[in-house]
């Protein structure tokens, strides 16, 4: 059975960006579920609007972040009336078993840093990037990241009684 072009486009763009779309949307909802939901609703998006990225991967991969942020912060606030389960310690959305505590701790802080900090440090974007990725403003961005900085290493203190 022969797939269509749109079918191998959504197959090849899955298997390129459905991990860091999962990872993303996880960052944000802290449940399995939704962060798949979040990243099938990306994928039908991009069905429905159909961009021409002209082979750029770069574009692509941008858009597909940027709704995924949005789709993420929309179902964020679908669910504040109806909190949902937490992510369990088998979820795999931390590359490196080792700093898994980071990240745990990283999700203790607010959506707004929790986000600069994934998408600088777990996806590599640059502060252009994610300001454009986020709606933001490039020094907000970058006012983001330094304040998520200082206050996860507090929690990293406080929790891990890590020294400087």
């Amino acid at each position: 059975m022969a797939l269509s072009i749109k079918e191998l486009r959504i197959r090849r763009i899955l298997d390129r960006y459905g991990d860091s779309i999962f990872r993303l949307a996880c960052s944000y909802l802290h449940n399995e579920a939704d962060a798949q939901e979040v990243v099938q609703d990306t994928l039908i998006q991009l069905l429905r609007y159909d961009p021409d990225f002209h082979g750029d991967t770069q574009k692509e991969k941008g858009w597909m972040m940027k709704t995924a942020v949005n789709l993420s912060r929309n179902r964020l606030r679908a669910l504040s009336a109806h909190p949902s389960e937490e992510l369990n310690d088998n979820t795999e959305v931390i590359k490196d078993p080792d700093l898994r505590f980071v990240w745990e701790a990283v999700n203790t802080l607010p959506v707004r840093y929790r986000e600069v900090i994934h998408l600088f440090y777990q996806e590599g974007y640059s502060v252009k990037e994610i300001a454009s990725i986020t709606g933001r403003r490039e020094g907000t961005v970058r006012s983001d990241l330094f304040r998520a900085r200082a206050d996860l290493k507090e929690v990293l203190k406080e929790s891990y009684d890590f020294e400087e």
